[in-house]
């Protein structure tokens, strides 16, 4: 960990990082190539940062960028379903200032929360790698350290939770005992995050039914109603 680190260094280093040549060739390559349905965009193609408000409590940790969401836009969650999905269920349950999630630029604004990935590149079959993964965690774990208001971790799919779960436990967390499964909340220890499982709102969930948007809305209602518990039992003290 650097010292006096700042949200804004993590996001310069992440969008210059060059270290899974792999990652960066693909996500290269999709911008390059593009998709009709968003002929003459220029897309991001690079790694893309976390963003939102840097006096979060609650943390929201997806897998990747998508190919042509977030690798297009340069903006977690941005411009794909799985973006809408999770953006109107931000917005339904107060950690958003609206339901759209289309561009940069385009005036969302996270209230008291902060949207990152466990990887910073699409991945090739939205399957990153063990050891691209590794290479990506200092990332995850130095945004944690610049937002000391976390109380909460919202992790988006089994690999997002995976990566929550060995970084906790990196930091002296008892992470024996978390196990992925949708609306699953473990409170790893009184200096951790509690973290909430869920799905992630990828198509292949919401196309099928396992994930609906009132399943995706009880897990931020599970976040929201832990936050206002922990903030009662601070002001107790």
């Amino acid at each position: 960990m650097r010292g006096r680190d700042r949200l804004s260094a993590v996001a310069r280093d992440v969008v210059a990082c060059t270290a899974c040549p792999r990652l960066r060739r693909h996500c290269a390559a999709v911008a390059a190539r593009g998709k009709r349905e968003f002929a003459g965009w220029r897309y991001w193609g690079k790694p893309v940062p976390g963003f939102g408000d840097p006096r979060a409590e609650l943390l929201v940790v997806g897998l990747a960028p998508a190919a042509h969401g977030a690798n297009r836009t340069g903006r977690m969650f941005t411009g794909d379903g799985s973006g809408a999905w999770l953006i109107r269920a931000m917005y339904r349950a107060g950690f958003a200032n609206q339901p759209t999630s289309v561009r940069r630029g385009d005036g969302l604004r996270l209230r008291r929360a902060y949207i990152t990935a466990a990887v910073r590149c699409a991945p090739p079959e939205n399957t990153p790698a063990p050891v691209e993964m590794e290479r990506c965690r200092s990332y995850l774990a130095r945004e944690l350290a610049l937002l000391p208001r976390v109380r909460v971790i919202l992790a988006l799919g089994r690999i997002a939770f995976e990566a929550c779960r060995r970084l906790l436990a990196a930091q002296g967390a008892n992470a024996r005992a978390m196990r992925f499964a949708h609306g699953a909340a473990c409170a790893p220890g009184p200096a951790f995050p509690t973290v909430i499982a869920s799905y992630h709102p990828s198509r292949q969930n919401t196309n099928t039914g396992k994930l609906t948007e009132p399943m995706l809305d009880r897990v931020f209602e599970m976040a929201r109603d832990l936050l206002a518990e922990s903030g009662r039992r601070v002001g107790d003290v």
